[in-house]
């Protein structure tokens, strides 16, 4: 099947019309917008109740809030940086490194036919929160995807995020 193109060269003008969204500003007083991985590394609650699966200095995991599958975690820098090419090279190595032992904890944890490891970058890019640059590592599996999500916008998750936490990290080297 072959992909047809059609030309709208107008449509160019309404794109660079189109400007992000206000955040509203956090309560710091800085006017800066809050950033929710800033505020969770901030936070004094237990992993367990962060769903923080591995900190160090440089870099951290998490669990996805809203994961496309059981076990999608999220590495990213501890450093509030938005653009990947911000991060320093100190940064770089960690969260690569970082997201490398992510698939093996992932891998020991799920057995997962493969796994699924990206970054969008940017809100035109899919982005959700595209202040703090982070990158996806979820499993994936031959056949998991369904009529739920093709009908009625649904995925099913067999398991609760706080036991997707505990098999990561207890598969997570130590």
């Amino acid at each position: 099947m072959s992909l047809d193109h059609l030309w709208a060269g107008w449509r160019s003008a309404y794109v660079a019309s189109v400007v992000d969204p206000v955040v509203p500003p956090s309560g710091s007083g800085t006017g800066e917008p809050a950033c929710v991985f800033c505020d969770l590394f901030a936070s004094q609650a237990s992993d367990d109740e962060r769903y923080v699966v591995h900190e160090d200095p440089l870099a951290v995991v998490v669990l996805n809030a809203f994961p496309y599958a059981s076990g999608h975690m999220l590495v990213m820098p501890r450093r509030h940086v938005g653009e990947l090419g911000d991060l320093d090279a100190a940064e770089s190595a960690a969260v690569w490194e970082t997201a490398r032992v992510a698939v093996a904890a992932l891998g020991a944890a799920y057995a997962p036919d493969g796994v699924n490891l990206g970054a969008n970058l940017g809100r035109a890019a899919g982005a959700g929160i595209p202040r703090h640059v982070h990158l996806h590592v979820l499993p994936r599996w031959i056949g998991d995807t369904n009529f739920m999500t093709a009908v009625a916008a649904t995925r099913v998750l067999p398991e609760a995020l706080s036991d997707s936490w505990a098999k990561l990290r207890a598969a997570w080297p130590r």
